[in-house]
């Protein structure tokens, strides 16, 4: 094949005279500028750590101090009290640079200058990390900031108004706090009141506080030394016993979706499509590798950890027996390809210059245009990853670990990311409102063999230029995937763009290499492995109810009428209808971020509340005053608000219970409160999904432009999984998962109930609503 001889740079033949080399010079071209754009991509990262080094202080703030310096002494003016001299008397004497006086003083002016400049990069560190730890602006109403908060906010904008790269407040970002035993056992008792009945509730404050008064206090010791020691004392043993620890199957119980603008299309091509959108991604890699993107800031003034972006690209899960890993490399220059059961492996740089969209739309074209069939046990070979991780380890270690099979599946492991060009056509259509369903459906599951569940995202490009993402959650949170589909999606709008046509901008270069097609040597025991993940991946599949659709009398713009975050007037909705659905509370799962703090990720806020039980009743009974019933309402928000802050401030519950669990099972003590609490089934898990993390464009100007945000599958086997995007002022997007399985769930019952109980709470203020 001819792509096969251009990856070969050397050709040699062995004759009776020695070694014959014959050299190809095209590749050697090609070798010589991947070199070169290597080393570039090294002293780029060297600068980087250079200047994030520093910041706030820069190469020109240490000039001027130099400058200071040496301009005082030439006043004679001795700033440094005398150090200098002191540094000049240190400075060894002879030959060589120190040999003339001038010489001497000029450098211990420099070096006193240096250690000026550093002691002032951390004091500035220092000072804003002090800054960083007071969250009392979370808790201040609207409107009301007082004076002490106006002045700590002018100081932080004050210490980071320099342009920060991506990592720059890295290190100021103060270090998530460990809450008392005290503190956590209230509040878990607190959230747990309104779901237990007098004597249920007796049993658990006596275990509890059996718990707080022998065993914890222990524990607590061991998770404060951490605190100490590690960066963050909660977020690699999430990583690794919520994420790589767990042997169930990725599809449904782990990875999410993320869907594309639904309200617009810019081409019905489905290769000119995904060539822009993959150029688009390798710029935004680019900007990731380079820092040049911002950092995420609360209120515009507070930053937020951006550790998570370090392994968006170039990531995979390799399963284990016992826990898996996540392979991180620090460059990949190919992306894997799967179409009609064959896998390719595309190129996305030519030498050093990355392939133009118009390039991409031909290679995925030539992808789509070949005709040659799968090999025995292709087709369904990603249903390895699919099924249980134990089988998937045993099958890697057996069938893949040497040859053909090693090389195929390092093209898919070590790629930037993975692709599935599929031949079915789901989309949007608001006047089918199953249509929004089915497309949710492709992107969780697909077929359970065209998605490569275990690389850090699968980008899918539907047959009509539909697109939408599954990500594997272990290596990062549900928004940084969406700060980089954001991006992606608004440079693919409104900068890349398209032809008349709905081709890509440019003419493509016909003389690139064919995508190499990967070889596999799939032996029968191995297909039977393969079959059998595939069972098991579509009897999952099979059992998720998902039901997605977009509620249009109102959005958030009328919401706020009622005084209210948006966040909280959702989260009260949904225990209303749940109550409606099931004639009962659950324990309510909720997911905020602790990202103001280094490497943290996520905290629950229990949303079912003694407040919002006392609303959904008084609701339910139907004799309450419209006056009485705001008043419940009110409190029911402001105690969810509350909860909300307090978790994003590091004061959360189940993270820290969650930790003492992990300290007991080191130690070997056994404790049947913390069992309990670990074993307490989330029957209505919720999450909000983030927008408009970067401004790429105007959403008033185009209201249009709007993605249907994602989703996920059931948490409990009897529970549902709630996803929601309150997309701008007019709309919500809800996603609602549940299992066919389970007598007592029904998720479009579920998604009606929601509609109804938000309707309801909208008609207590009198809220109008748009015309649906």
């Amino acid at each position: 094949m001819a792509e096969a001889h251009q990856a070969v740079a050397f050709q040699f033949t062995v004759t009776p005279d020695g070694v014959d080399f014959r050299l190809s010079r095209e590749a050697l071209k090609h070798v010589y500028l991947s070199g070169i754009n290597s080393w570039k991509k090294r002293l780029i990262r060297i600068k980087n750590g250079i200047l994030r080094g520093v910041y706030p202080g820069s190469p020109t703030s240490w000039l001027v101090v130099v400058m200071a310096t040496v301009g005082s002494s030439y006043c004679k003016v001795d700033i440094s009290m005398g150090l200098i001299c002191c540094i000049q008397r240190c400075l060894p004497e002879g030959c060589g640079p120190y040999r003339t006086p001038q010489t001497r003083a000029l450098l211990s002016m420099a070096i006193f200058s240096t250690g000026v400049w550093m002691m002032g990069i951390f004091f500035f560190r220092q000072t804003l990390k002090m800054l960083l730890s007071y969250h009392g602006w979370m808790f201040e109403m609207h409107g009301q900031t007082s004076h002490f908060t106006k002045v700590w906010a002018f100081c932080v904008r004050l210490l980071s108004s320099r342009r920060p790269m991506l990592y720059s407040f890295q290190t100021s970002l103060p270090k998530l706090p460990v809450p008392s035993v005290p503190a956590t056992i209230h509040r878990y008792l607190e959230s747990v009141r309104p779901l237990l009945d007098d004597e249920e509730y007796y049993r658990m404050e006596t275990l509890a506080k059996e718990f707080q008064d022998k065993t914890a206090p222990r524990l607590q010791k061991y998770l404060v030394l951490k605190s100490w020691w590690a960066t963050n004392y909660v977020s690699d043993w999430w990583e690794e016993y919520v994420y790589l620890r767990s042997r169930a199957p990725l599809v449904v119980n782990s990875n999410y979706y993320v869907m594309d603008f639904v309200l617009i299309k810019n081409t019905d091509i489905q290769a000119a499509r995904l060539g822009n959108i993959v150029h688009a991604m390798i710029m935004y890699r680019r900007k990731l590798d380079r820092e040049e993107i911002k950092p995420v800031m609360a209120l515009g003034i507070v930053p937020m950890c951006s550790y998570q972006m370090e392994r968006m690209f170039n990531t995979t899960r390799i399963p284990g027996k016992e826990t898996d890993l996540l392979q991180h490399l620090s460059d990949s220059r190919h992306v894997a390809v799967y179409h009609k059961g064959r896998f390719f492996k595309v190129w996305l740089y030519e030498g050093s210059h990355l392939l133009k969209p118009c390039d991409l739309e031909m290679q995925f074209q030539r992808i789509l245009d070949d005709p040659s069939p799968p090999q025995p046990g292709e087709e369904k070979l990603a249903a390895l990853t699919a099924g249980g991780r134990v089988e998937w380890a045993q099958a890697r270690q057996a069938f893949f670990s040497s040859g053909k099979n090693k090389t195929a599946l390092d093209a898919i492991e070590r790629a930037a990311f993975f692709v599935a060009l599929d031949e079915e056509s789901p989309h949007y259509d608001p006047e089918d409102e199953a249509s929004l369903s089915l497309y949710g459906k492709a992107l969780l599951h697909g077929n359970c063999y065209n998605r490569w569940f275990d690389k850090s995202f699968t980008i899918i490009a539907f047959k009509n230029g539909q697109l939408g993402l599954n990500t594997e959650h272990a290596w990062a949170d549900a928004p940084i995937i969406g700060h980089l589909w954001e991006f992606v999606l608004g440079t693919d709008t409104f900068h890349l763009g398209y032809t008349e046509t709905g081709h890509c901008l440019g003419k493509p270069n016909r003389m690139l290499a064919a995508p190499q097609r990967l070889q596999w040597d799939i032996p029968e025991q191995c297909q039977a492995v393969i079959e059998s993940s595939y069972q098991v991946a579509t009897a999952l599949a099979d059992d998720v109810e998902l039901y997605c659709f977009q509620f249009l009398p109102f959005g958030k713009g009328l919401i706020k009428k009622c005084r209210t975050s948006p966040d909280a007037f959702v989260q009260i909705a949904l225990q209303l209808a749940h109550f409606r659905d099931r004639g009962k509370f659950c324990l309510t799962y909720e997911a905020s971020m602790t990202r103001m703090f280094r490497e943290g990720r996520t905290e629950t806020v229990r949303s079912c509340t003694s407040e919002s039980t006392a609303f959904v009743q008084a609701m339910v009974k139907g004799s309450h005053m419209k006056a009485d019933l705001q008043d419940l309402f009110r409190k029911a928000s402001k105690k969810h608000q509350n909860m909300y802050r307090l978790a994003m401030t590091g004061a959360g519950i189940d993270r820290h219970l969650f930790c003492l669990y992990v300290v007991s099972k080191y130690l070997g003590v056994s404790s049947p409160f913390l069992a309990e609490v670990l074993s307490e089934p989330w029957r209505l898990s919720t999450s909000q999904i983030a927008q408009f993390q970067i401004r790429m464009f105007d959403p008033e100007q185009y209201p249009k432009h709007l993605g249907a945000g994602g989703g996920f599958g059931p948490v409990a086997d009897d529970g549902y999984g709630v996803s929601y995007m309150i997309a701008g002022e007019n709309t919500i997007f809800f996603h609602i998962s549940s299992k066919f399985s389970s007598s007592e769930t029904n998720a479009q019952r579920f998604g009606n109930h929601i509609r109804q109980a938000l309707l309801d709470i909208a008609d207590l203020f009198q809220v109008p609503k748009a015309d649906s």
